[in-house]
């Protein structure tokens, strides 16, 4: 029985050699389209048919985030390490000196079922924390979203308001100005101090001055064709 399974394992790595030359001595073009595919894999610009996304010179956008279609960050601005923009449905907009921290998630539906306009909006000052999803809401200038929040579509942080850390914001609802909202669905907690107003727009200023370190740290071009260059070397790809 060991003799008979030892002869079909042999025959069976005989039979396999032949397809490992094969896939060794595989075509150039089939190589080079690998290749350009990896290459494109590394992008963190992705235009989606005539819709760009535009970076102003100024503004930090960490190397592993994702910027698809209708994407405008403005001057000043950051997104920070492992965030996802996706504007194939409808608009993006992060606003002057405002932040998107950590693995936030932004999208934008078609159309509102409240009526209210369908893009995000994140307008000037705005500090959004680690880990939230906006979809198809709209925060005014010098507001707080805290970490692990959900606005939902058509949902309105306007000025001056704080969202507490791990809130639901429902489709449709509103956080008037100057007020605190907390909890899932978030609801009104209490009205903001005037000392509280004021520090909402230095937190957005103190990360914009933090981005400088992280900025000046990357070119503003990727150097990903380097890599792509060795490995043509490397298969015999002409350049």
């Amino acid at each position: 029985m060991a003799a008979a399974l030892a002869r079909l394992c042999r025959k069976t790595l005989a039979s396999a050699a032949p397809s490992r030359l094969l896939s060794a001595s595989a075509s150039p073009t089939a190589a080079s389209d690998r290749v350009r595919w990896d290459y494109r894999g590394q992008r963190r610009v992705i235009p989606l048919g005539q819709w760009v996304p535009k970076i102003a010179v100024d503004a930090y956008v960490a190397p592993n985030v994702v910027l698809a279609g209708q994407v405008t960050v403005w001057d000043g601005a950051s997104v920070w390490n492992g965030s996802v923009l996706r504007g194939d449905l409808n608009k993006i907009t992060v606003g002057f000196s405002s932040n998107v921290q950590e693995r936030c998630v932004l999208h934008a539906a078609w159309n509102s079922p409240t009526g209210l306009p369908a893009e995000t909006s994140i307008e000037r000052y705005v500090t959004i924390g680690a880990n939230s999803l906006l979809r198809s809401c709209t925060i005014e200038p010098e507001c707080i979203i805290g970490q692990h929040s959900i606005l939902m579509e058509g949902s309105l942080v306007e000025t001056n308001s704080i969202l507490e850390a791990g809130s639901v914001l429902p489709p449709g609802r509103r956080i008037p100005t100057g007020e605190l909202w907390a909890g899932n669905p978030a609801r009104f907690v209490r009205k903001l101090t005037n000392e509280e107003i004021m520090e909402i727009p230095k937190l957005a200023v103190a990360i914009n001055d933090l981005m400088q370190n992280h900025f000046s740290e990357f070119l503003p071009y990727s150097t990903v064709y380097l890599e792509v260059e060795k490995m043509k070397k490397a298969l015999a790809i002409p350049l």
